[in-house]
């Protein structure tokens, strides 16, 4: 006796495509669009509809597309550097760091900011697809899961400086040693005899602002000390964010004898707090800043500092960049370098 069977979904189905295997051909025949509406999509290109341009993203996104096509000598040989923020030295060391090792890969630098947004807007990814860079650059700034996946299908990759959060797996960063740059900080001063030490940070949710406060804590753990709570705050990285938060604590009447600002910027703010409430540094408070900017070594008093290697990092970033770009996979890809303690004029024992 003979039976029949009916096929089961599995086997009736056409068999699904492997991650990776799509092409243009495929991403159109399954959108239901052209093939050069999708090179359209890919190229970044302003005349798609939005609800096709989101039909195709979807689908490119589904099947991991990645652009095959090798890049030509025609195509321009930039990098694209973004900054959430760009308004201080700080972003000035970066820049060099970064100009230095594209200039001599003969790359040019394109250059522009998130207005203090560590995420970009759509049409700022827009128009980098369209000039199909050799990579981003992205500093205290990132992408999010969809966004990093349009960078992908296009074949354009990306590294990030300083990465605001933690980073998506597989991301590569560089940055430096946030952690151990706390601890030296706050060791030096234990060390001079200071018992309350106050804290300023960066913003609350930047990745280097809890490690740099994670450093601070512990090395007063190490001490058998507690830290007082109401002498921790979170600045912004800028003078003004050290000026009011060190106007707050150099007014109270158990005032710190010494303040850790998380940026050199911040600790200006504080030795003009200081000013103001004609206190003395480092006699009445000392002050330790993080950055070693070279404005540090100016002011006065001279500044004692935490070194980051700011163009070291930026220089690092670029190179792996270039690296990637060229098709080689970094030994390294997350990459955190040596910070160090620079003992200048603004710290001293207590009084």
């Amino acid at each position: 006796m003979t039976t029949s069977t009916t096929p089961s979904s599995e086997t009736s189905a056409a068999p699904r495509r492997r991650r990776g295997s799509a092409t243009i051909a495929s991403i159109a025949e399954e959108t239901g669009v052209s093939v050069p509406t999708v090179s359209k999509v890919l190229n970044g290109r302003p005349d798609v509809a939005p609800d096709t341009r989101a039909r195709v993203e979807a689908a490119l996104e589904r099947h991991q597309y990645r652009r095959r096509t090798p890049r030509t000598s025609t195509e321009s040989s930039l990098v694209e550097l973004v900054f959430h923020q760009l308004d201080s030295a700080w972003s000035i060391q970066i820049i060099q760091g970064v100009e230095a090792a594209a200039a001599a890969e003969n790359v040019e630098v394109v250059l522009s900011e998130l207005g203090g947004e560590h995420r970009p807007p759509q049409h700022w990814l827009d128009n980098v697809v369209a000039r199909r860079p050799l990579g981003v650059i992205f500093v205290l700034s990132g992408v999010d899961p969809g966004q990093r996946q349009q960078l992908d299908a296009r074949s354009i990759p990306y590294v990030v400086v300083d990465t605001a959060g933690e980073p998506l797996p597989g991301v590569p960063t560089v940055g430096s040693n946030n952690w151990a740059g706390g601890l030296y900080a706050t060791r030096h001063l234990l060390r001079l005899g200071h018992r309350r030490i106050a804290m300023i940070s960066g913003p609350a949710d930047v990745l280097c602002s809890k490690a740099r406060i994670d450093g601070f804590r512990t090395a007063h753990e190490e001490a058998g000390l507690t830290v007082d709570p109401e002498l921790v705050r979170h600045g912004n990285f800028y003078v003004d964010g050290g000026f009011r938060h060190g106007i707050e604590l150099l007014s109270r009447p158990d005032r710190p004898t010494a303040v850790f600002a998380g940026s050199d910027m911040q600790a200006l703010g504080v030795l003009r707090a200081a000013r103001e409430l004609r206190l003395r540094v480092p006699e009445d408070v000392s002050v330790v800043g993080y950055d070693d900017l070279p404005l540090a070594e100016w002011i006065g008093p001279s500044l004692t500092t935490v070194r980051q290697p700011l163009t070291d990092m930026a220089g690092t970033a670029t190179r792996m960049l270039l690296g990637l770009a060229r098709g080689e996979q970094p030994a390294t890809p997350q990459l955190d370098l040596a910070t160090e303690l620079v003992v200048r004029e603004s710290t001293s024992p207590p009084r």
